[in-house]
């Protein structure tokens, strides 16, 4: 089998945003408490955080971080939350019916950011909360004038402000499930209301409007009634998908290796209905500025549905998966400014933990690779060869690729994913008006196969190899092994 890539590092499709590389952190499962918050573990630190937990974060080099929910803060009480932590209450958790202590929360939030370095993105109650205690919080946390809550945090132990620039007004609106389930009509307005009074506490931030997550609906009408009513208040439009949780979308849970490969498409199709979506209502409704997108929440998620829990075990193939959607977020880097992997520890996640240690998931290894080596400029790639039958999405080719440029180091990095189960692709890579310096590096995440899940007892299936690869002048050859995630890495001349 194989395939040409082609590339001219003239032909770029748009700046990528480092925030594509973002992660999520709900009060769900063991997320928080026994994820990144165990107080009194011997893998903690004196606040609490598992710093075994941090150390692998760091790893993936997430850049935002979206909190607290996610359906928990359709029900969520900020005040809860803060200030002493004998005095805070322990409240019924509606959203996945569980008890929330409310030891961890706002500050001991923004304090994980901080070790991790990562920016803080805060997503307010539109379900049972109301518009002012959404703006409290803001105050709250960025206030600098001498109001009651400004000096509610200052006595909190925290004198300067925190400065949160991201805010999402609720979460899955358009969902029957969430608590404060709003219509088209009833979210467009309460968006608007909700974004003028924290503009006004805070004109600097900037506001996400929780778009569609229920694909099956009508996400066109919501798009249209938030931009023509709150166009001016809108700065991201967010969209949420789960590989695998969505009655389209179960095929490969059959053991349908081919179909579970051809989900890019629908990665493709969503991407490039919303954004032409949007653009059409900008014109529609004579918006001048972008309003780009973020994937706020999105994975593989399809094995576990118990409530409590959501602790998916993953496998090759779900790798394959989760490198595809940067590959998409690449190709759409001219919309797509922000993404979060919902979410960062034990439920649906790249780490998982338990009172002993962690075992990185098959998972983490393409998140890794692609926030490791992606450079800040997207690449239009033309590429052809052999392909495969998907079933549901037709007949697809066999690589999935993406480019990246470095546009202050001159790096090249090339993204491709083997899908394949059982042959591996040869792959000559040409370049237009443009030449490498010398050998480069490939980077290969695999495992022995599609089925194989990193675990206590096997930690060590799926990983990531590297190394040396000859190139000179305008013309590369790389082989591409079966079932393979692989970054091939050179510098220009």
């Amino acid at each position: 089998m194989s395939t040409t890539i082609k590339i001219d590092p003239d032909r770029t499709v748009g700046h990528i945003h480092p925030h594509v590389f973002g992660g999520f952190a709900e009060h769900l499962g063991r997320c928080i408490y026994g994820g990144i918050y165990e107080p009194g573990s011997p893998l903690a630190d004196s606040d609490g955080i598992r710093t075994d937990v941090l150390e692998a974060l760091k790893r993936l080099k997430m850049p935002i971080m979206r909190y607290p929910g996610g359906n928990f803060v359709s029900g969520y009480r900020w005040r809860d939350g803060v200030g002493p932590k004998e005095e805070r209450q322990t409240r019924m958790e509606l959203a996945w019916h569980d008890l929330e202590p409310n030891t961890f929360g706002t500050n001991e939030f923004i304090d994980f950011c901080r070790k991790l370095g990562t920016e803080p993105y805060f997503a307010v109650n539109a379900g049972d909360g109301d518009m002012r205690e959404a703006r409290d919080w803001l105050e709250y946390c960025n206030g600098t004038e001498d109001t009651s809550l400004v000096r509610l945090r200052k006595s909190h132990g925290y004198d300067a402000p925190h400065n949160i620039k991201y805010w999402g007004i609720g979460n899955e609106v358009d969902g029957p499930w969430q608590i404060g389930f709003k219509t088209a009509e009833e979210y467009a307005r309460t968006y608007l209301e909700y974004a003028k009074v924290m503009k006004w506490t805070d004109p600097s931030i900037k506001l996400v409007a929780s778009a569609v997550s229920l694909w099956e609906s009508n996400w066109v009408e919501r798009a249209q009634l938030l931009l023509e009513q709150a166009p001016d208040h809108i700065d991201y439009m967010a969209l949420h998908w789960y590989v695998g949780n969505s009655g389209d979308e179960r095929g490969f849970a059959d053991n349908d290796f081919a179909a579970y490969m051809g989900m890019s498409e629908r990665f493709e199709e969503r991407l490039s209905a919303y954004e032409g979506l949007i653009h059409a209502l900008r014109l529609d409704n004579a918006i001048k500025k972008d309003i780009p997108m973020t994937i706020d929440e999105w994975n593989v998620w399809y094995r576990v549905f118990d409530e409590g829990k959501l602790e998916e075990i993953y496998n090759l193939e779900d790798a394959l998966v989760v490198a595809m959607h940067f590959n998409a977020f690449f190709r759409h880097a001219k919309t797509v400014k922000m993404a979060n992997i919902a979410q960062i520890v034990n439920v649906i996640a790249p780490i998982f933990t338990s009172p002993e240690g962690m075992v990185l998931q098959t998972t983490f290894y393409p998140f890794e690779l692609y926030a490791q080596h992606a450079g800040d400029t997207a690449l239009d790639v033309h590429w052809d060869g052999d392909t495969f039958d998907s079933g549901p999405n037709g007949t697809l080719r066999t690589l999935d690729v993406s480019a990246t440029l470095n546009t202050s180091t001159n790096q090249l990095a090339v993204f491709v994913i083997n899908r394949s189960e059982h042959e591996a692709v040869e792959g000559n890579l040409r370049l237009t008006d443009a030449a490498v310096k010398g050998d480069g590096r490939q980077y290969v995440v695999n495992g022995p196969n599609v089925k194989a899940e990193n675990t206590f007892d096997t930690p060590h299936q799926v990983g990531t190899t590297e190394f040396n690869i000859s190139a000179s002048g305008s013309t590369i050859s790389a082989s591409f092994e079966p079932h393979s995630v692989n970054a091939l890495v050179f510098d220009l001349a």
